[in-house]
């Protein structure tokens, strides 16, 4: 990452010396033996000079009198900026000799070469978390003492590293400097931006060693490794659920304490998360940057583009452990394994009743509400959920995207599913009292009707 967030960005001030790292800042190596050290008011922290004690002294002013003249984004270090400027002049002396990528400094080479190696040879003694430069194992180590010695001007929040503090910071300025060439997304981060180019290029670099599943961002590879380990060490203190990743974890808690701080300007909904907020939105602008190659039909995201594709190609990669069954989503798995388990995490607030996923909570709430914000231009009928008025519209149109590969029959829904298990044999939906199988859910609903009467 450029700019100085970067927990390990040479100091230049007030000259460019060359070997200066945040570990001399850390008052190791600065000055000579016995010469008188400079202490910081705020921190405590000492220098060799002055001069390095003022440098230090800009991260609790927050002084940056190094403005870029391309983006007026601006520096506490000179040595900084000129890493930035050359992000304008596209200026990369750098090759990696493995995979031909250029880098603006011989640093970033050196960081981006342990990809390729795997090395990292910094070990945290707490949790044997490993990292490839000491740096990055300080800020870590601070996660387990509760050190947080940046804070924020705005807000007074607290945080471990000036990385962390620099990307907060953002939430308040609304600074996303680097754009996508293609659809001219904005982010935070170069890192964000690379990896959010990959979804234009298809390109995906990282291969897992197991399985052979490759990912467009390390993240999601090392997230990905976990599944196959089974760890999960980030757990929810409330109810015991544990995640793969920190950020999964920090989402489910707000399910507990309730807190949407995203707020839609257009129908006063909130979300738990910024990327929700944003994908609503799209509601509102009638957006569908996402079109199918096959059949032309758009979408709003391309997680749901990916899972419409499966619709032609017929896989469903995810498999139920306790029945066998599959499905081409995550997220219909989930839904269905909570059948098993009888989890219902989501609660109606109006009367208490209990729902598997949000989104069938988000539904039910209708009832109480008598919302049906769907409506037909054609017969003005309402529905509480889009994609139901979009299955009622086909009745006008005449459309039947469901063909069945036995028959060539069509249908205007997905009714085609139940249609293919009167070729199959197959019956899914089994009664726990007699075992009879059924072809839909609501054939078996109907039927346990009956025990329940004797």
């Amino acid at each position: 990452m450029d700019g100085e967030s970067s927990s390990h960005d040479k100091v230049s001030e007030p000259q460019k010396p060359t070997s200066e790292s945040e570990e001399e800042l850390n008052g190791k190596s600065l000055g000579p033996t016995g010469e008188e050290r400079f202490p910081c008011a705020t921190c405590k922290k000492s220098y060799g000079s002055k001069e390095y004690l003022a440098v230090h002294q800009r991260i609790h002013t927050e002084e940056r009198p190094y403005a870029c003249s391309e983006c007026d984004r601006r520096f506490s270090r000179k040595y900084v900026l000129n890493q930035h400027v050359k992000i304008h002049t596209g200026e990369r002396l750098f090759a990696c000799p493995e995979c031909d990528k250029c880098f603006i400094t011989s640093q970033h080479l050196k960081k981006h070469m342990k990809t390729h190696t795997g090395e990292k040879p910094f070990a945290c003694s707490k949790c044997d978390k490993r990292f490839y430069e000491k740096s990055h194992l300080q800020q870590h180590f601070r996660v387990h003492s509760g050190k947080k010695q940046y804070e924020c001007s705005e807000c007074a929040k607290q945080y471990c590293s000036l990385d962390s503090l620099t990307t907060h910071r953002m939430s308040h300025t609304g600074e996303k400097p680097y754009k996508c060439p293609e659809c001219s997304k904005c982010f935070k981060f170069k890192r964000v931006l690379v990896n959010h180019q990959r979804t234009h290029t298809g390109e995906k670099p990282f291969s897992c060693s197991e399985c052979g599943k490759r990912f467009s961002a390390q993240e999601n590879l090392s997230a990905h490794k976990k599944a196959h380990k089974g760890i999960k060490p980030h757990m929810c203190s409330e109810c015991g659920k544990c995640f793969l990743v920190r950020s999964a974890l920090m989402r489910h808690e707000k399910i507990h304490t309730g807190e949407k701080p995203f707020l839609c300007s257009e129908c006063g909904k909130c979300f738990i998360t910024n990327s929700e907020l944003k994908t609503h939105r799209l509601i509102h602008t009638g957006e569908k940057p996402f079109p199918c190659p096959e059949c032309g039909k758009c979408f709003n995201q391309s997680s749901r583009l990916k899972i419409h594709m499966q619709s032609h190609t017929g896989e469903k990669p995810f498999s139920c452990a306790e029945c066998g069954r599959r499905f081409n989503s995550k997220y219909s798995l989930v839904a269905h394994e909570r059948t098993h388990t009888g989890e219902k995490p989501y609660s109606c607030t109006e009367c208490g009743r209990c729902f598997a996923m949000k989104e069938y909570l988000d539904l039910h709430m209708s009832l109480h509400t008598g919302d049906r914000p769907h409506v037909c231009s054609e017969c003005s009928v309402s529905f509480f959920r889009k994609c139901d008025l979009e299955i009622h519209r086909r009745i006008h149109t005449g459309v039947k995207p469901y063909k069945c590969s036995i028959c060539n029959r069509h249908f205007t829904d997905k009714s085609r599913n139940r249609h293919m298990r009167t070729h199959t044999g197959e019956r899914p939906y089994v009664c726990s009292k007699c075992e009879k199988g059924f072809l839909s859910k609501g054939e078996l609903t109907r039927h346990e009707k009956i025990h329940k009467r004797e």
